[in-house]
């Protein structure tokens, strides 16, 4: 996939707003690589969710975490070796959500189909993480004005930007490059996706970090 074809499964990952699905999309592109991207336009209850967490949350998250393991269930099936792939989400990520949202006695059902579900589930070759602060996250949201995600709350937006700043501090599954995007915006600045590219190709190490100055 690289220049040296060393990554097959890459996800791109980051909270709502980072920009991850974009990017996913023009580094397949790029790659001539197939994409698996989230579907919540899908999930019948995600609009409802963001206007009633306590009442949705549960139906909501499961049907996320069943439809990840069944588009996961198909890269499995994927010739690696001669099919690349770029995701937008990583299946680990799935409990910082429940984590936020539901109630004690949920999240234990949940986190007990999870164990279930998750060894079903391939480990990606490299991880691209996209930061942004709180404040950026929630004026990308406004401005995109997607009608789904109309209901959710900047409180909402700022505990997940934590809760995954928190989740990649720990995460060693795969090499992680973290992306601090506030300065940086390779969907539309072409020189900042060359930039990209170059350090993802000059990835030598199981963490590093790319943050452009102003």
């Amino acid at each position: 996939m690289t220049s040296a074809s060393k990554y097959h499964y890459v996800v791109i990952e980051g909270p709502i707003g980072a920009g991850k699905t974009s990017l996913a999309r023009k580094l397949a592109l790029h790659y001539s690589a197939q994409t698996l991207l989230e579907q919540p336009e899908t999930n019948p209850f995600l609009e409802r969710f963001y206007r009633d967490q306590a009442r949705y949350a549960l139906p909501t998250q499961l049907f996320f975490l069943f439809q990840r393991v069944q588009q996961l269930g198909e890269v499995k099936q994927l010739d690696m070796f001669r099919s690349s792939v770029v995701a937008d989400f990583l299946l680990e990520k799935d409990p910082l959500f429940a984590r936020l949202t539901l109630a004690d006695d949920e999240l234990k059902l949940y986190e007990q189909i999870l164990v279930q579900l998750k060894p079903q589930t391939p480990v990606p070759d490299f991880v691209i993480y996209l930061q942004a602060s709180p404040d950026t996250l929630v004026d990308r949201v406004v401005l995109r004005g997607n009608p789904i995600e109309s209901g959710i709350s900047e409180t909402y937006l700022r505990a997940l930007s934590d809760s995954y700043t928190k989740f990649f501090h720990q995460y060693d599954a795969a090499p992680v490059l973290i992306v601090n995007t506030e300065n940086l915006n390779p969907i539309e600045r072409d020189e900042d996706f060359a930039l990209l590219l170059s350090r993802i190709d000059k990835m030598r190490g199981r963490r590093e970090y790319f943050n452009l100055a102003a």
